[in-house]
């Protein structure tokens, strides 16, 4: 069964996917699936060891089942001065 979620991209994730924001339909069953798709499709460079992951206002497991209409963000590492 497939759901639609919103999808929010940072930093480098944002350069690849060429857009900060995107609804996707997906039929992956947990966060990690979900990313896996994406990574293939957008060419994400970075492996999830390196990533948080948040759905809606919290940051959560990999594992998190995915609902309809989930706001989720993958954040790569920030680096700054």
């Amino acid at each position: 069964m497939s759901v639609r979620v919103a999808v929010l991209y940072f930093a480098s994730l944002r350069d690849a996917a060429g857009c900060g924001r995107e609804e996707v339909d997906t039929d992956a069953t947990d966060l990690l699936g979900l990313y896996r798709q994406l990574r293939e499709r957008h060419g994400f460079a970075l492996p999830r060891e390196r990533l948080r992951v948040s759905m809606g206002d919290a940051f959560v497991d990999w594992s998190t089942p995915l609902s309809e209409g989930a706001e989720i963000a993958f954040i790569p590492p920030v680096s700054g001065g």
